[in-house]
């Protein structure tokens, strides 16, 4: 099992946007580059633990943060 997931996002600042969000609620979020794995682009993502995934994907929903989608590592 995966221990963290990312949040793929379409721009560097949706990411930093994203991890303020979280950040901002207690969770345990930081900004990373995009594993080479998941896109070859240059860009940034955010990880969290898979653990609060769910709880990611409410408060970007919530906040209407944009994001493009959420990969297991």
């Amino acid at each position: 099992m995966s221990t963290y997931a990312v949040i793929i996002t379409h721009s560097t600042s949706h990411a930093i946007r994203a991890e303020k969000i979280l950040l901002a609620a207690g969770l345990d979020a930081k900004m990373i580059p995009v594993p080479r794995h998941i896109s070859s682009d240059c860009g940034t993502a955010v990880r969290v633990p898979t653990k609060q995934m769910d709880e990611s994907k409410r408060l970007m929903d919530e906040k209407k943060a944009p994001y493009d989608r959420m990969e297991l590592l």
